[in-house]
């Protein structure tokens, strides 16, 4: 089996819409959303949800109220002001103290030296993955809770289910949609990937944060090509992101023309190449043709 990374150095790229054109062409493929902090792929598979199953990335502190005898340690020793004396009463007090789960950063200095044993030390539940089933096979994917963390734990898990399902279903690819950035998402999703495609646009954002994807996927020895998407509509620095990746001896492999139909196509839930046949269809046909061929 082999896998391939779609990542972005900024977002708004047009990485998404290659990924999705790439699952209608495949013939054998799993696919994997792991773009978890802004998940969209399914915006244009719609997957029908088979398995969900709750993710966890860390813990949090929790008071138990009938223990708690409001000495007050607890808040003295949190260094997030993530404890606050407005508990309900017990046999003890008149109030306790209780744990914002928001502001908790699960170090478990209060759970050390709360004198009355009265904290406990939860798993906490970041957020969801799910197994789906869509019309270009099995697709996993996940959605990370509001400002919760260790999202490149949970790329982890998701790579590690596509994976899973490839192997026992005998398909030959894996199809990632990674984040934009450099951050530990994309760290994860890189990780032992067989080819990496970055989408980029020709501004000046896309040149600069194209550079660093270059060194991120460099320092791990990943064999990288470069898509430039919607070139048109700046050719200048089009050329000056193709001299840079000639220079970092990266190829610029396909130059994606703007067109309006991608967005008329996301908006029925349709990857481009199912939307038209037009010549945008012909040019990402010729883009997945000559990845195939560096995957061998």
């Amino acid at each position: 089996m082999k896998e391939l990374v779609v990542i972005s150095g900024k977002g708004g790229t047009g990485k998404t819409s290659i990924v999705a054109a790439f699952a209608a062409l495949a013939k054998n493929a799993v696919l994997a959303d792991c773009d978890v902090d802004a998940a969209d792929l399914h915006l244009v598979l719609d997957p029908k949800i088979k398995q969900t199953t709750d993710f966890s990335g860390g813990k949090k502190a929790f008071i138990i109220a009938e223990k708690c005898t409001g000495c007050g340690k607890c808040r003295d020793m949190c260094r997030f002001d993530a404890i606050h004396f407005e508990g309900p009463a017990n046999d003890m007090v008149d109030k306790t103290f209780t744990v914002d789960p928001v502001s908790c950063e699960g170090c478990k200095v209060c759970v050390e030296f709360c004198p009355a044993e009265a904290m406990e030390f939860n798993d906490s539940i970041n957020g969801q993955w799910y197994i789906s089933d869509t019309r270009f096979g099995p697709m996993v994917h996940a959605r990370l809770g509001i400002a919760e963390e260790n999202s490149g734990k949970l790329v982890t898990v998701i790579r590690k289910e596509a994976k899973k399902i490839a192997q026992e279903q005998k398909r030959d690819l894996l199809i990632v949609d990674g984040s934009p950035g450099i951050g530990c998402p994309v760290i994860a999703s890189i990780t032992g990937a067989d080819l990496v495609l970055v989408v980029t646009e020709p501004t000046l954002f896309g040149r600069h944060d194209l550079g660093r994807v270059a060194q991120l996927a460099a320092n791990f020895g990943i064999e990288m090509l470069v898509c430039i998407n919607k070139a048109d509509i700046n050719p200048q620095i089009a050329d000056q992101i193709t001299e840079d990746a000639r220079q970092r001896g990266v190829k610029v492999i396909a130059k994606i023309l703007y067109d309006e139909v991608f967005t008329r196509a996301q908006i029925i839930k349709a990857s481009v190449v199912e939307y038209t046949g037009g010549a945008i269809t012909e040019q990402i046909k010729t883009l997945w043709k000559q990845v195939m061929y560096a995957l061998g």
